[in-house]
């Protein structure tokens, strides 16, 4: 996901904001800055995060309906059954 170019140090950020983000923007890829030699942060165009957001709200809306759907279901043919009796349909 992440290409040795995408990760720089604060430092390096702190002193050329403007540059970075022009190349987050223009990229579209996240960066990694550094502290110490160690990931501390992530940035990122705001475009892009909110694609991100808007995603993430997406797949936890789907999980949201699919557990409630195996927590209300029951098997195709039990309801056709039912159904069947009920409305007297035979086949």
């Amino acid at each position: 996901m992440f290409k040795s170019s995408d990760i720089h140090t604060v430092t390096e950020f702190s002193r050329k904001p403007a540059e970075h983000i022009k190349r987050l923007s223009e990229s579209k890829r996240p960066e990694i800055l550094t502290v110490n030699g160690k990931a501390a942060v992530v940035i990122q165009d705001a475009e892009t995060y909110e694609k991100m957001a808007s995603m993430a709200d997406y797949a936890e809306s789907i999980q949201n309906i699919r557990q409630a759907m195996s927590e209300q279901g029951r098997p195709l043919d039990e309801f056709t059954a039912e159904f069947e009796a009920k409305h007297g349909i035979s086949r």
